[in-house]
C-alpha cells in the first residue's frame, strides 16, 4: 500500500505531541538508530519520566484531599444499619432492626486553623512539584549537553587517532632513513597510546552519559543523538542580580505555616468548646424480642427520632495538650530548616559566582590557546606548500615536514578538545546559577522558544 499523510499541526500542537509521538516511535522499534533529539523534547520527556515529579504530583494530590476532609467535616455524613437479632429475658438493647444516622461539625475555632494548614500544605506541594520540575529540567539539560559536547569531542579524539598512525609512518621511515632516533619513533607511539587512552576515557563517559539520558526519558538506550543547533545560549546570569525565591524554598516556608496553623488548631482544641450537630433514626419491632413481658406499654412506635447539637468543653483532656505540643514542636522545627534552606543557597549562590569568574577566565584562556594553534598549523601547512627551504648558518631553524604536520595537526585537535571541555565546566556552571537565583523559568521558556 502507497500512499501519503500530511497531518497540518500548529505549533503549540507540535510542541504538545512531538514528545509523545517521538517516544512511541521509539518504543515500538527497539533496533531503531540513533537519532537526533532536540533539547526541548529530551526536557519535556524527562519532566514526565521523573520519578521525582510524579512523587510531587501524587503529594498535591494527598495535599487536595487533605482540604477538602477539614471542608468536608461540616457536611454531615448520613449512615444506614440495621441489628437484627433475637434476644431472650430482659431486653438489652433497643428492639430496633433499622437505624439511620448523620452527624457533622458545626462550629470549631480549631478547624479554621486545620482549613489554614491544609490551604498552606497546598501552596507547598505545588511549590515542590515546580521545584521537581525545575531540577528534573537542569539535570536533563546538564546530562544532554554535556552528551553533546563528548561526542564532538570524541570525533576529534578519531581523528587524532588516524593523525597518530600517520605520524607512527612517517617516523617510522625516518628512523629507517637514519633521520631521526629509536626515541622519537618510541615518543610518537607514547603519543598515539596516550590519545588512545583519552579517546576510550570518552567513549566510556559517552556511553555512561546516554545510559543517563535514557533513565532520565524512559527512551532506549542509545537511542538520543544530541542535536547541537537545539541547545540555546545560556544567559550569562551574575550573583549580583536579585535573586527569585526558589520553588523548593518557598515550598519550606508554605510548609513551615502550615505546620504553624495546625499548632495552633491543636492548642485551640482543648481551649475553646466546638459544636457538634447528630440526628439518628431507629426503626424498632417487638417480634424478635420479649419487651411485652417488661414493658408496661406494649404499643411501642416504630419510627423513632431524635436530634441535637453537642457542646464539647475538651478543658482537662491532657492527651490533646500533649498532641498541641509535638504540632508546635513540629512547627518550630519547618521554620528553622526553611531558614536553613535559605542561608544554604545563599552559600550556593556565592560559591557558584566565583567559580563562574574562574570557569569563565580558563574558557577564555582554551579558546585563545585553540586560535593559537589554529593559527599555528595553518603557518605549518603555508610553510610546507611553498617549500621553503631552511636557513643556512648555526642556529637556523631546520626545514619543516610531513612529520611538522602531523603534529601541528594533533596538537590543534588537542588544544580542540579543551576549549570543549572549558566550555562544558562554564555551561554547568552557569545553568547553576540560573537555578540557584530562581531564573530556571527563564531558560526552559529559551528552550520552548528555539
Amino acid at each position: 500500500m502507497t500512499g501519503r499523510m500530511h497531518v497540518d499541526l500548529s505549533h503549540n500542537s507540535r510542541r504538545l505531541w512531538a514528545p509523545v509521538l517521538l517516544g512511541i516511535a521509539l518504543v515500538s522499534a527497539p533496533f531503531l538508530a540513533q537519532a537526533q533529539v532536540s533539547l526541548a523534547t529530551v526536557v519535556d520527556l524527562a519532566q514526565r519520566n521523573s520519578s521525582t515529579v510524579k512523587l510531587a504530583e501524587a503529594d498535591v494530590q494527598k495535599a487536595q484531599a487533605a482540604l477538602a476532609q477539614t471542608h468536608d467535616a461540616y457536611i454531615p455524613n448520613f449512615v444506614i444499619g440495621s441489628t437484627v437479632g433475637y434476644s431472650h429475658g430482659f431486653p438489652t438493647g433497643q428492639p430496633s432492626v433499622g437505624n439511620a444516622s448523620m452527624q457533622s461539625l458545626v462550629f470549631s475555632y480549631s478547624q479554621r486553623q486545620y482549613t489554614k494548614s491544609a490551604r498552606a500544605g497546598i501552596e507547598a506541594a505545588n511549590l515542590s512539584l515546580k521545584d521537581a520540575r525545575e531540577q528534573s529540567a537542569l539535570d536533563a539539560s546538564t546530562a544532554y549537553i554535556e552528551f553533546d559536547i563528548v561526542n564532538r569531542e570524541l570525533g576529534a579524539a578519531q581523528q587524532q587517532q588516524a593523525l597518530t598512525q600517520n605520524l607512527i609512518q612517517i617516523e617510522q621511515q625516518r628512523t629507517e632513513a637514519g633521520v631521526d632516533s629509536d626515541l622519537d619513533l618510541l615518543q610518537s607511539r607514547l603519543t598515539a597510546a596516550n590519545l588512545k587512552l583519552q579517546r576510550l576515557h570518552l567513549e566510556t563517559r559517552a556511553a555512561t552519559l546516554a545510559n543517563q539520558l535514557a533513565a532520565l526519558t524512559g527512551m532506549p538506550v542509545g537511542a538520543i543523538l544530541p542535536d547541537h543547533s537545539s541547545i540555546p545560549e545560556i544567559p550569562a546570569v551574575s550573583a549580583d542580580e536579585a535573586p527569585n525565591i526558589l520553588p523548593g524554598i518557598a515550598a519550606e516556608g508554605s510548609l513551615a505555616r502550615s505546620k504553624q496553623f495546625q499548632a495552633k488548631g491543636d492548642d485551640l482544641a482543648w481551649r475553646r468548646p466546638q459544636i457538634g450537630f447528630g440526628a439518628v433514626y431507629n426503626y424498632d419491632i417487638n417480634e424478635l424480642n420479649n419487651y411485652a413481658q417488661f414493658y408496661v406499654d406494649h404499643n411501642f412506635p416504630p419510627n423513632n427520632v431524635s436530634f441535637g447539637f453537642q457542646i464539647t468543653f475538651p478543658f482537662f483532656d491532657f492527651s490533646i495538650r500533649a498532641k498541641a505540643k509535638v504540632t508546635a514542636a513540629e512547627a518550630l522545627r519547618a521554620t528553622v530548616e526553611a531558614e536553613q534552606a535559605q542561608r544554604q543557597n545563599e552559600v550556593q549562590i556565592a560559591t557558584l559566582a566565583t567559580s563562574l569568574r574562574e570557569l569563565d577566565a580558563l574558557a577564555e584562556v582554551a579558546s585563545l590557546k585553540q586560535q593559537i594553534a589554529d593559527a599555528q598549523l595553518k603557518s605549518v601547512l603555508a610553510e610546507l606548500e611553498l617549500g621553503i627551504g631552511a636557513a643556512s648558518g648555526p642556529g637556523a631553524p631546520s626545514q619543516l615536514n610531513p612529520k611538522n604536520e602531523q603534529l601541528a595537526r594533533i596538537d590543534e585537535r588537542q588544544k580542540y578538545q579543551d576549549a570543549l571541555e572549558a566550555s562544558l565546566g562554564l555551561a554547568k556552571a552557569r545553568l547553576g546559577l540560573l537555578r540557584a537565583l530562581g531564573h530556571m523559568q527563564d531558560w526552559l521558556n529559551e528552550l520552548h522558544s528555539k
